[in-house]
């Protein structure tokens, strides 16, 4: 879930900056440190967006930067526990399928993507059903579910996000709009019958 929210982080402002000590200039230099960075607290930085407050400069012994606790807005993103978000597959593996969720990667593994068994077409990059003919594969939209999160803040391409799409309403878009439609004409024919 897409949120604005009111952080205070400290920035480094160079020696070279220091006579320009603006909101712009922490604006870029709080950009530079934090967007795309992962936090346990309030999951992957997006965009700072307006600097609210600069407070007074600090000097460390060895270091040559001034450093400034700030005050800022910034947009972030956190898939919370259980929610349901949109994303696209942009890669497909033997073990599952990489979904985007936001500027965030997370993994609907093969066991959660269909009750049918699915293999690995590694020649067209896509997850197959010999049962339906139904594909997974790169490019495809999906609706999927969160249920688990572990956040590495260190290293943020180690955070793992897991996906499921194995209850009703979830799925491959395609998929999901082929279900609707057989429901559509099995109603439809149950009210000509009456």
């Amino acid at each position: 879930m897409y949120k604005r929210v009111r952080l205070t982080d400290t920035v480094e402002v160079p020696p070279e900056h220091l006579a320009d000590v603006t909101p712009q200039r922490v604006k870029r230099l709080l950009q530079e440190k934090l967007e795309g960075r992962m936090d346990e607290d309030v999951g992957s930085v997006v965009s700072v967006i307006t600097v609210q407050d600069i407070g007074e400069g600090t000097v460390l012994p060895g270091r040559a930067g001034v450093y400034y606790d700030a005050e800022f807005d910034a947009i972030t993103f956190d898939p919370a526990m259980q929610e349901v978000v949109d994303g696209e597959v942009v890669e497909v593996v033997e073990f599952g399928a990489f979904v985007g969720i936001g500027p965030v990667d997370g993994l609907l593994h093969v066991s959660q993507i269909s009750d049918e068994y699915l293999a690995y077409d590694s020649e067209n990059q896509q997850l197959a059903s010999t049962e339906s003919n139904r594909t997974l594969g790169v490019g495809d939209s999906v609706r999927v579910r969160v249920v688990t999160k572990s956040i590495d803040e260190r290293n943020p391409r180690d955070s793992k996000i897991g996906l499921t799409a194995k209850q009703p309403g979830l799925g491959k878009h395609g998929w999901l709009e082929s279900e609707r439609q057989a429901q559509r004409a099995a109603t439809e024919a149950g009210a000509e019958g009456k």
